[in-house]
């Protein structure tokens, strides 16, 4: 049976009696009775009021805030601002704890301290959160090391002017070619060009003295300590240039050294015949009294930017300023085994020995390239020893594996020490055992009356010898190759260079129009037509493979036509760059007639 639930009436005793509680309660109390016959209502403005917040608790919980009409926002990192400290003050009050602080108060920086500031230094912090570049100057003041200021070179070669730089693209035809595909690589004319600065540099006010028939010498020596370790006089290197053809020369000066016997220096010619690629020519050797005491001076050849052994291989050093040990590899090290045993055989053919071997000694003149360096020194030095030739011989081969077992080593002190098994013992370690026997080959001495000989290493080391060899031919034909690409630049420059001469030239014979009439304002437009073309919007057209083409195909006398305009637009001449060829040829033998007298 379903009941219906009657309509709820205001009744007033009926809310009476629900809304008292009994007397008899044990558990609660009621502070006040309600007062009968009246309703208990709440007033329609409480809706607006403020939701309860309690202030004071730290662990209860929070009235939640009604619901909005509109959801939250989604998360967004981009609306997030960087941290950045800043205006921190360690004289600041401590901020309170029950969260009636604001954010709008604090003031921190932690590179703004002025108790700690009085004991730091007075250069500028260091703040990693700045990002201004034009604070970079005095912000990275106390992070960088202090120098002094960069003065430029009287003049500076600017190696960035014909480096072809850009991306390389592989999808063009086979005609097609990039800019940078008519000129050598960078990396090579940059080599070149240090080089010839090195050749070129002078000492400006130096207080050197001019040497007999050299001038202008410039200190080569990277340091200021004295040194007669090799040669028992302290040596200094200088660059010099010759008074008799301009070339550049190498003086190495023995310092307090007195000649005693005239045969000594003679033996220098001898040195003249060895013509070898692993050793420093020899040119001349003579004593002076220059510098304010008796020196002898030993000239060679001088290559530029070249290093010794111990400035290529000992003198690497880690973040904390200690000498790092690194590993030289093996194949670098047979390529020198077999360059210096080439240099022995040249010099021991031509009746003559080494002696000197030291890593100080030999030079690195570019990748992979050593030469032998002081060669003769000793033989004019200790002059008055005369010691048997084969006797000095042998005993190359020993200086030989010192060297090379210093460098496989990274210890210079190996030329010092009676001991060298342990030494040989560490090769084992990185390379291989071809290597250690050869090593122990060369520091082995010959039992007498059995000699050791250049050829039995060089058939010991033959397929190193291959290999040697074959690196060499592929050095060559990269080096024929980038030579034939400036044999056209060159083509190009004596193209330009009779078109200059040519072009806009005041007078030639007293006719001040001379470059504007006749066959010469053809060229007067073909030099516009390669060089000063515009496009729509009346800027320049830098396109190299335009100016390139055009030069070719004019050196070559192309038969293909092309249209000249005049500036005014009033003038057009079509003709063949043939034609363009026989009136450049034409204007340059006129130049080169006698004038009419």
């Amino acid at each position: 049976m379903a009941r219906h639930q009657e309509p709820k009436t205001p009744n007033t005793n009926s809310t009476i009696r629900k809304k008292t509680l009994n007397v008899d309660s044990p558990s609660f109390m009621p502070a006040t009775l309600p007062v009968p016959n009246k309703t208990s209502a709440i007033s329609s403005q409480a809706a607006n009021a403020a939701p309860f917040t309690p202030r004071g608790l730290s662990s209860g919980t929070v009235t939640p805030n009604p619901q909005s009409e509109h959801p939250p926002a989604g998360f967004n990192p981009a609306q997030i601002r960087e941290f950045t400290p800043q205006n921190y003050d360690v004289s600041e009050p401590v901020l309170p704890t029950d969260g009636s602080g604001s954010e709008s108060h604090v003031a921190y920086d932690p590179f703004q301290m002025p108790g700690v500031a009085q004991t730091l230094p007075t250069t500028p912090q260091y703040n990693p959160y700045i990002d201004e570049s034009a604070n970079m100057a005095s912000n990275g003041a106390a992070y960088f090391q202090t120098s002094s200021a960069f003065a430029a070179p009287t003049q500076p070669l600017q190696y960035h002017l014909y480096a072809p730089i850009g991306p390389h693209r592989e999808d063009l035809l086979a005609y097609q070619k990039h800019a940078h595909d008519f000129f050598m690589p960078e990396a090579l004319r940059e080599d070149l060009q240090k080089k010839a600065e090195a050749t070129l540099q002078v000492m400006p006010n130096s207080q050197l003295p001019n040497l007999d028939t050299y001038h202008t010498l410039v200190a080569l020596d990277t340091s200021h300590r004295k040194s007669a370790t090799v040669f028992g006089y302290p040596s200094w290197v200088y660059k010099a240039t010759s008074m008799k053809n301009g070339y550049m020369y190498c003086l190495r000066r023995l310092e307090g050294y007195r000649l005693t016997n005239e045969r000594a220096i003679r033996s220098v010619k001898d040195w003249r015949r060895v013509n070898c690629g692993g050793v420093v020519s020899v040119v001349d050797a003579f004593t002076t009294r220059a510098f304010g005491d008796s020196s002898l001076i030993f000239v060679t050849n001088y290559h530029p930017l070249s290093k010794t052994l111990v400035e290529h291989h000992f003198t690497n050093t880690s973040r904390f300023g200690n000498r790092a040990s690194q590993t030289v590899p093996e194949p670098v090290l047979w390529n020198y085994i077999v360059q210096i045993a080439s240099a022995v055989k040249a010099v021991h053919s031509a009746n003559l020995a080494v002696r000197c071997m030291d890593p100080s000694k030999v030079m690195v003149t570019d990748k992979g390239r050593i030469r032998l360096g002081a060669c003769s020194v000793l033989d004019v030095v200790q002059f008055e020893a005369q010691r048997p030739l084969a006797e000095l011989q042998q005993e190359d081969f020993i200086h030989f594996g010192k060297l090379i077992l210093s460098i496989a080593t990274n210890n210079l002190s190996v030329t010092t020490t009676p001991n060298l098994a342990p030494l040989v013992e560490q090769l084992a370690r990185n390379y291989s055992s071809e290597f250690r026997d050869t090593v122990v080959w060369l520091l082995t001495p010959a039992q007498a009356p059995a000699t050791k000989g250049v050829g039995e290493l060089l058939s010991g080391i033959a397929t190193h010898v291959v290999d040697a060899f074959d690196s060499s031919l592929h050095a060559n034909d990269t080096l024929y190759s980038e030579l034939a690409r400036e044999v056209e630049n060159g083509r190009l420059a004596r193209l330009l260079m009779k078109l200059g001469t040519i072009n806009e030239r005041p007078e030639y014979e007293g006719d001040v129009n001379w470059s504007e009439t006749s066959e010469r304002y053809i060229l007067k437009l073909f030099r516009d037509y390669v060089f000063h073309q515009v496009n729509a919007e009346g800027r320049p057209v830098l396109d190299m493979g335009h100016m390139v083409a055009c030069l070719n195909k004019l050196d070559a006398g192309s038969q293909e036509k092309i249209s000249l305009a005049s500036r005014d637009e009033q003038s057009v001449f079509v003709v063949t760059y043939s034609e363009i060829k026989k009136q450049v040829n034409a204007a340059w033998s006129e130049l080169q007639k006698p004038t009419r007298r």
